[in-house]
């Protein structure tokens, strides 16, 4: 008899995160300091994320059929899903990415 195995919740997937941006600008330096600061808090040692300057590989860009910058890409674990825009805040970034920010305790 097969045993069945339990459905594994989205956060027992390994990440793999791909994030295209304009250069060195602000709102690309904050995107890439989010999103380090978000796979070392909510996933460590299950991230993997790169970072694509779209102005040193637009070759890239233009397969992954990029029109806004910055965009993040969660390629793994299915389904595939974009955001565009502004990745400053964590708890956007957050929901989209289905991980939930760890409960605050209050004491």
């Amino acid at each position: 008899m097969k045993k069945k195995l339990k459905p594994r919740r989205p956060t027992d997937h390994n990440y793999v995160l791909k994030l295209f941006v304009s250069g060195a600008t602000p709102r690309s330096q904050e995107a890439i300091r989010n999103l380090h600061a978000i796979c070392a808090q909510y996933l460590p040692g299950r991230c993997e994320l790169e970072v694509v300057d779209v102005y040193q590989s637009p070759h890239l860009a233009r397969q992954s059929g990029i029109i806004a910058l910055p965009t993040l890409i969660r390629e793994l674990p299915p389904p595939v899903r974009r955001l565009i825009g502004d990745l400053s805040k964590s708890e956007h970034v957050l929901a989209q990415l289905d991980l939930k920010p760890r409960k605050r305790m209050h004491g």
